[in-house]
């Protein structure tokens, strides 16, 4: 196919609200060594994206300023040390930035193949949360066939990747929600439970539901004053993994309580990882879980799909919380 010199893009001159994100033309990449560039289909929005738009987290050195961390697509450009059968597939990408685009550039290690019948903007839906999750749940909390998962925000992106992958590896998950109406989604996703924070006590919840015995993991993405709850909710040994501090930087901890219980705290970042942690990342995926959604076992909870000039729009639901599952750009 015939690549054009110039694209649309969203960007924005300066941080603000969601209204400043607005379409620009822009020059089409250049794919350099392991890079494809991929004429985007979809593009999932994310949280990160919201951050970077307020001026929180900027780009790491070398992405795209254009904002999106996830796209699906056609592979229609190769760079150096790409091989040429991999032109024309179909695929998701996990991406540092540049989703927001009609092309977008990926390393060709970060792609999975879209399979038949799969609809492309499921497939935009995926990379980022499946990343995410599957790090941080399972290889930083060591999660475990029958233990049991708390996760925070049941129903966003997150939420509901957190608990479908849960429930395929054979945890017990808990959910936590903000309304009865969301707490009802998060048990359709497969939630063995949820809790609506703003009527219960999650810790309280936690402990009668666990017979007092806690739960093993936790995944976080509010931190602040949540963290000490967190850590009375877990169990012996229990793990507490930080993936956002939607609730603030700053926790008050008691150790003597991390001591006697032996927990342990950790967490990540994955946009500023290096490639190659990523492209090991996208393999252990590729062999483990990326199965149960070629064969259509799993599939991402939608919320959205917004066309690419307005993501503005996309962006101004995603903060108003009221989104179950994913947001979508269609490019």
């Amino acid at each position: 196919m015939t690549i054009p010199k110039e694209m649309t893009a969203i960007g924005f001159d300066a941080p603000g609200a969601a209204d400043v994100l607005r379409p620009e033309t822009t020059a089409v990449p250049s794919p350099g060594v392991n890079e494809v560039l991929i004429k985007v289909s979809h593009a999932g929005v994310n949280r990160p994206d919201v951050i970077q738009r307020q001026g929180f987290y900027p780009p790491p050195p070398g992405a795209s300023p254009i904002p999106g961390l996830e796209v699906s697509g056609t592979i229609v450009a190769l760079g150096e040390g790409v091989g040429r059968d991999v032109n024309g597939q179909i695929v998701c990408a996990l991406v540092t930035g540049g989703g927001y685009a009609e092309y977008c550039l990926a390393d060709i290690r970060h792609c999975l193949p879209v399979p038949a019948g799969m609809d492309m903007a499921a497939a935009a839906a995926i990379p980022e949360t499946l990343f995410t999750v599957w790090h941080n749940v399972f290889e930083r909390g060591w999660a475990t066939e029958g233990e049991t998962l708390l996760v925070h925000g049941g129903t966003s992106g997150i939420g509901t990747m957190a608990t479908m992958l849960g429930k395929a590896f054979g945890l017990k998950v808990i959910t936590t929600c903000g309304s009865d109406k969301k707490c009802a989604e998060s048990l359709k996703v497969g939630a063995d439970y949820s809790i609506n924070y703003k009527t219960a006590d999650f810790v309280e919840e936690v402990a009668r539901i666990t017979g007092k015995a806690g739960v093993e993991i936790v995944l976080d993405m509010v931190s602040g004053d949540y963290v000490p709850r967190n850590l009375s909710a877990l169990a012996p040994d229990g793990r507490h993994v930080t993936i956002a501090v939607l609730g603030g930087l700053n926790a008050t901890l008691n150790m003597a309580q991390i001591m006697q219980k032996r927990l342990t705290l950790t967490g990540s970042t994955l946009r500023p990882r290096p490639a190659e942690f990523k492209a090991l990342l996208a393999d252990e995926i590729h062999n483990n879980a990326w199965p149960l959604f070629a064969d259509g076992t799993l599939q991402p909870v939608m919320d959205r799909i917004f066309p690419l000039a307005e993501a503005a729009a996309a962006h101004a639901r995603m903060e108003a919380g009221d989104h179950i599952g994913k947001i979508v750009l269609q490019a």
